[in-house]
C-alpha cells in the first residue's frame, strides 16, 4: 500500500495504511484475522493496540527505557522451526468458535487479554524475567485454542529451550510452524541447545520507523 501510494505520489499516513490493508484482507478477502499485523507494520515500535468494539483501533507507544528496549534485543532470540504454515485454517477454526461464543474459547480469550495488560506493566517497569514468565503462560493457553497451533515436533523444541536457558517463549503468529521466539536468561546456552537441535536463529532489531519508502 506504502508502495502504491507513492508511485502515485500521494502522501499516506500510518493510520490510512493500516486500514486500507485491513479492508483487503478481512472484508475483501473474507481472511479470518485481526488487525494487528497491519497496525504494527505500518506504525513500527514497541506499541500497545487496543481494538475496541467498533473496530477502532487506539494506537500508543509503550513507556519503555533505552535500557529496557536494549535489554529485548539482546535477550529475545528467534529460530526458525522449518515448518511453513498456512495460518488460515487455524485462525479460521478459532474465529468460528469465537463466533459461536464457546464458553471455553470466550474463557481463553479474555484471559489472554488479561495476559496482554500484565505484560504492558512488566514491559513499561522494565521487568523482563516477568516478561518472559508471561509469554510462557500466553504460549500455554495460546495451545489450547486449537490442536494445530504446536505439534509433537515444537513441543520438544520449546521443552528443550525452557531446560537451557529460556526464560519463556510462544510461536509467533498464527501457529503451526514459522517462528519460535523465547526471552532467554542464559542466551549462550539457548543458542548453543537450538543450534544443536537444528533450528536456524534469525537476528533482528527494532523497528521504530513503521512503513516507509526506501527507494523511489
Amino acid at each position: 500500500m506504502k508502495a502504491l501510494h507513492t508511485h502515485h505520489r500521494r502522501v499516506a499516513h500510518a493510520r490510512e495504511l493500516a486500514e486500507e490493508a485491513c479492508d483487503i484482507e478481512i472484508n475483501r478477502l473474507g481472511e479470518p484475522v485481526g488487525k494487528q499485523d497491519q497496525f504494527i507494520a505500518a506504525f513500527g515500535g514497541i506499541t500497545c493496540l487496543t481494538f475496541h468494539k467498533d473496530h477502532q483501533v487506539t494506537v500508543q507507544p509503550l513507556r519503555v527505557s533505552r535500557k529496557t528496549v536494549f535489554d529485548l534485543e539482546d535477550n529475545l532470540l528467534l529460530f526458525f522451526t522449518g515448518f511453513n504454515r498456512a495460518a488460515g485454517g487455524i485462525l479460521r477454526d478459532q474465529d468460528v468458535r469465537s463466533q459461536a461464543r464457546e464458553p471455553d474459547m470466550l474463557r481463553n480469550l479474555d484471559y489472554v487479554k488479561a495476559l496482554a495488560y500484565r505484560s504492558k506493566e512488566a514491559l513499561e517497569t522494565g521487568n523482563l524475567a516477568r516478561f518472559g514468565e508471561l509469554m510462557h503462560e500466553h504460549w500455554e493457553h495460546k495451545k489450547r485454542r486449537s490442536d494445530g497451533i504446536s505439534n509433537p515436533e515444537i513441543d520438544k523444541w520449546y521443552s528443550q529451550a525452557m531446560r537451557n536457558g529460556a526464560i519463556g517463549g510462544k510461536l509467533v503468529g498464527a501457529g503451526g510452524g514459522g517462528f519460535l521466539m523465547f526471552y532467554a536468561a542464559d542466551r549462550s546456552r539457548l543458542r548453543q541447545t537450538m543450534a544443536e537441535a537444528g533450528l536456524e536463529e534469525v537476528r533482528f532489531r527494532f523497528d521504530f520507523e513503521g512503513t516507509k519508502v526506501v527507494l523511489s
